[in-house]
């Protein structure tokens, strides 16, 4: 197979929604290096051409962490802004979010530090009061209006301009870097409508988080710089292996996690992770994890919002409720992808998809009418995350650290258990009702026509059930401290519970359970909270919720999403158990028509453009003759179509009786005859096969392994069948009783 003789524009290329094929995009390119390697040795400028192949991955590498960084930062920041827009204004500089506004007020105390005179709220702009029910009436009415205008235009950007801007990213990255075409999904539009969206989306109040569709931002930066190098514009595999390193980027500065971030793609994302892979993903997450902190997007000197660091070490039988908290969210898991998906099919097949904006402005305005009330809704997603992880301190005047007796401080400088007082009370009331609301209105929003991650909003269903139960610890180990349980190692005076701990494993035990996360999730929550103490429970809670999850529904989030999409996964992590052979499942059937082929050295234009017209197959097996079948190789629609129009423009005398060639020699064309074509440089000679009898358990492991998108079958070398990704993953559905027609595309 010849692919650097006399290249056609367009052959070797794929359509629209289409696989590709690993193994032949592999052989391109290992023999662009051996050509680049061969004439390396011949002068100086060939040399200083293969350094620069070599040393471009990095520099890409390099660019992606660079620009996703930056990408990041501005997101953190103007979504930041935006959020507190809702309940007020910086009269000393608009562009001021309320906490650089009063960092900067002379005539600010510590106790109020969240009030400052250059802070204004809505109520104070538009009728000069701050007290009062009128007041509260005119904040409530600003924080619904500027969450619905948010919302509206964050759907109708995406509508009009990038329809593949909405949702999370992740499942159609997944699929692509298994070898998929989604032409666009990771283009320009796509980078500026999914940026700007996302800060629209994020600051409506929706319960959605920005860290999924970072990782599509990233994907969409790895994708646009490829093609500024030759290596990776004209090779889908090597592009597909530069979109895992930019996935790790995505997670890096989305958490600020770039260990985390690399297991992650490692883990959840990537289809084909060679060694080179790996490194490069490590130094894309590296750059783009040092970006983000150079621009310090939430002026704490940390990467992410919610750095904690907790001081009292946790005790061997809190493994127990750590592990009620990873059933919970193995529960709450399992719960969120059923209904989740039965609403997105829902939406998919009735009327209500039709109407985006009207499906996105609903649930924006119950949203907001709903959140306002209660403090906890009220406040961004991540500010939650970052007040329930808190451990209390002197200095902490939020409701959830107003105990009694607070001046009672032990002999370390840490505060001991205390009784609750009226503020924590009022406080786990408000997180209930918070968990109730998070719960019902992230299964609807997840899946809108908007730039929506589930990563935040499932950390805040668990982190809310950790701090409710850790709270609860609290107050029974303080209140009974004889109880054999508590007695040995809670002694009077002593810090013995940290609920933020128990807030952070809920966390990760509900993140889990959706996205099924092992690895990559306890260490991105490590690297959250750089304690490394607590991978135990981390572990422990990870661990419990995708055994729970997994007992009530195989797949993850993002695994439910590509198979009610239609899209051609192949999932690595699932077992084929099934006792069928390759002849069940190979077209034709035994009452089907005959196999569609090619002939090598029979077939004029016109035949094989009536093949084209009349099929919709992506190729076709070429044969020695029909009465024979033996098998010559493979070739490509795409290919076959390109080379022909080609031939009928530059080629003179080419007509539709000319015949066409598959065979290295033609023989000599008799005179006042059509000249012949002669094809064989698109023909794939060495096609994959196996036999009729082989296992079916084998094949699908061979289509994963090596990334086929077809394999020809044949009995004693003669044609009898071919087995596409598609027939595998229709054969898979019918196998586990799920409508095989539910494959979409090729």
């Amino acid at each position: 197979m010849d692919f650097l003789e006399e290249p056609i524009p367009g052959v070797g290329t794929y359509d629209d929604f289409n696989t590709i094929d690993w193994v032949r995009e592999k052989s391109r390119d290992r023999d662009r290096h051996r050509e680049i390697t061969n004439r390396s040795k011949e002068s100086t400028w060939a040399l200083i051409h293969s350094v620069s192949d070599a040393f471009s991955g990095w520099l890409l590498m390099l660019l992606i962490g660079l620009l996703s960084g930056s990408l990041a930062g501005l997101i953190d920041i103007s979504a930041h802004w935006m959020t507190d827009l809702k309940e007020g204004i910086c009269t000393e500089g608009f562009w001021f979010n309320h906490e650089h506004c009063c960092w900067n007020s002379q005539q600010v105390t510590f106790e109020d530090r969240d009030k400052c005179p250059e802070w204004n709220s809505w109520s104070q702009l538009i009728i000069n009061m701050d007290e009062g029910a009128f007041a509260y009436i005119v904040n409530y009415f600003m924080y619904v209006l500027w969450a619905l205008l948010f919302a509206f235009l964050a759907v109708s950007l995406v509508k009009v301009f990038a329809p593949y801007a909405c949702g999370s990213g992740i499942p159609e990255i997944k699929t692509i870097l298994s070898g998929f075409i989604i032409r666009g999904y990771l283009g320009k539009w796509t980078l500026i409508i999914k940026t700007i969206t996302l800060v629209l989306a994020v600051s409506s109040g929706l319960s959605l988080g920005k860290e999924g569709p970072l990782v599509h931002v990233a994907c969409c930066c790895g994708n646009i710089l490829c093609h500024c190098f030759n290596k990776y514009r004209k090779n889908e595999a090597k592009r597909r292996e530069v979109l895992s390193a930019a996935a790790a980027a995505g997670v890096s500065v989305a958490f600020g996690a770039p260990i985390g971030g690399v297991l992650f793609s490692l883990e959840e994302v990537s289809y084909y992770f060679p060694l080179k892979t790996l490194w490069r993903s490590f130094f894309a997450a590296l750059v783009a994890a040092f970006t983000l902190r150079s621009i310090n997007p939430f002026g704490n000197s940390r990467l992410v919002l919610f750095y904690v660091e907790f001081h009292t070490p946790w005790h061997l039988f809190e493994l127990v409720p750590f592990i009620l908290l990873g059933i919970f969210g193995g529960l709450w898991g399992a719960l969120f992808i059923r209904t989740n998906i039965a609403w997105c099919r829902k939406r998919k097949t009735t009327q209500l998809g039709k109407y985006p904006v009207i499906e996105v402005l609903i649930v924006t305005a119950i949203t907001a009418i709903l959140a306002f009330p209660n403090e906890y809704t009220r406040m961004s997603t991540s500010e939650l995350i970052s007040e329930l992880f808190n451990d209390c301190g002197l200095l902490d005047s939020s409701k959830l650290c107003d105990y009694k007796n607070l001046s009672n401080t032990s002999k370390s400088g840490e505060l001991p258990d205390r009784p609750a007082g009226a503020g924590v009370s009022s406080a786990m009331w408000q997180l209930a009702l918070t968990l109730i609301l998070k719960i019902v209105i992230t299964i609807f929003t997840f899946g809108m026509k908007i730039p929506s991650g589930l990563f935040i909003p499932s950390m805040a269903v668990g982190a809310i059930a950790g701090r409710l139960l850790g709270v609860g610890m609290e107050q029974l180990a303080y209140h009974h401290r004889d109880w054999t349980i508590f007695n040995s190692w809670c002694s009077q005076g002593a810090d013995c519970i940290t609920p933020g701990l128990y807030a952070m494993v809920g966390a990760a035990a509900c993140l889990g359970g959706v996205t099924r996360m092992t690895v990559s999730l306890v260490v991105i929550m490590f690297e959250l909270t750089g304690g490394l103490e607590y991978i135990v429970p981390l572990m422990a809670a990870a661990m419990t919720s995708k055994w729970v999850a997994d007992a009530l529904g195989r797949e993850g989030i993002y695994d439910a999403h590509i198979r009610l999409n239609g899209y051609p996964f192949l999932e690595a992590k699932e077992e084929f158990a099934h006792k069928t052979l390759a002849m069940d499942v190979m077209k034709p059937r035994r009452n089907d028509p005959l196999l569609t082929v090619l002939t090598q050295d029979s077939m004029t234009v016109e035949d094989v453009e009536t093949i084209i017209s009349e099929t919709t197959y992506s190729g076709f097996p070429v044969v020695v003759s029909r009465e024979s079948q033996r098998l010559v190789g493979f070739v490509l629609r795409r290919d076959l179509i390109i080379s022909i129009e080609n031939a009928r423009k530059k080629q003179d005398g080419v007509v539709s009786t000319s015949i066409i060639y598959f065979t290295e020699h033609s023989p000599p064309v008799p005179p006042y005859t059509a000249p012949t074509l002669k094809l064989r440089n698109i023909l794939d000679l060495s096609p994959f096969t196996v036999t009729d009898l082989t296992p079916m358990e084998i094949v699908v492991d061979i289509f994963r392994k090596l990334g086929l998108r077809q394999c020809l079958v044949t009995h004693n070398g003669r044609l009898l069948g071919i087995i596409t990704k598609k027939d595998v993953l229709k054969h898979i559905a019918q196998m586990a009783n799920q409508d095989p027609d539910s494959i979409l595309f090729n």
